[in-house]
């Protein structure tokens, strides 16, 4: 078990970022573990958790809204970590502004956008069959969502893996490109994420590394958070 002093809070904010369909309350208890060693963040991704959304979903957009967030809040750069779309959202940020960037941890992030694993994601994104199929999950997006409706963030969120499985998605040089020290971790039981198109991000990263989390799951609340919180710990004080 980790010891930790709140004199030795790290001097950079950690901003924590959620996932596709998520919000900040998912990030909650992973939040409260890393409070004693970051001063931690987090917000909404506008659309989510009932932010208002200005229009289309993309990782423009999102990143724009960590541009947004980090200036409201006189953060002048900051670690993330992000989860699952939330990963991909940091790296874009860091993209555009490697400056505001010192390092950055992703959680179950899909990187492997074609056309087919697009269709395939979308395939889960019906209302109708969710609904039908898992209508507690539909009651808990709609509560979660309120007062946005649960339904136009499915199919937004569609419409944008239908764009990042069409050329929006990074490309290998793009991501090359990004100078920011980033740890891909990866539960090996994630049934969205494989480990290989993981691998070929962290190949394509100047700087990235692989955590392979055992036992670790796809969805951030059913893993363990004091073991994800561990390996942010390690790779944010490590001297990479």
């Amino acid at each position: 078990m980790r010891t930790t002093n709140a004199a030795q809070l790290s001097t950079s904010p950690l901003i924590l970022l959620h996932g596709a369909l998520g919000s900040t309350q998912q990030l909650q208890r992973l939040k409260t573990v890393l409070s004693d060693d970051f001063k931690t963040y987090s917000f909404n991704f506008e659309g989510h958790g009932g932010r208002p959304s200005k229009g289309n979903f993309s990782m423009d957009v999102f990143a724009a809204n960590i541009h947004e967030f980090m200036d409201d809040h006189q953060i002048d750069s900051a670690c993330f970590f992000g989860y699952s779309m939330g990963g991909y959202a940091a790296l874009k940020f860091a993209a555009t502004h490697p400056q505001r960037v010192k390092k950055i941890v992703t959680y179950g992030t899909k990187f492997d956008w074609t056309p087919e694993s697009a269709a395939g994601e979308v395939k889960q994104l019906n209302p109708q069959k969710i609904l039908e199929k898992v209508p507690r999950f539909a009651n808990y997006l709609e509560q979660l969502h309120a007062p946005n409706d649960w339904k136009e963030l499915l199919k937004r969120t569609a419409d944008m893996m239908i764009d990042l499985g069409t050329g929006k998605a990074f490309t290998s040089a793009q991501l090359q490109a990004i100078k920011t020290p980033v740890l891909i971790s990866i539960g090996d039981c994630d049934n969205m994420v494989s480990v290989s198109e993981s691998e070929t991000a962290v190949a394509s990263l100047s700087f990235g590394q692989l955590k392979l989390v055992e036992q670790g799951v796809h969805p951030l609340e059913k893993n363990s958070a004091e073991q994800l919180a561990q390996n942010i710990i390690t790779f944010i004080n490590s001297s990479n």
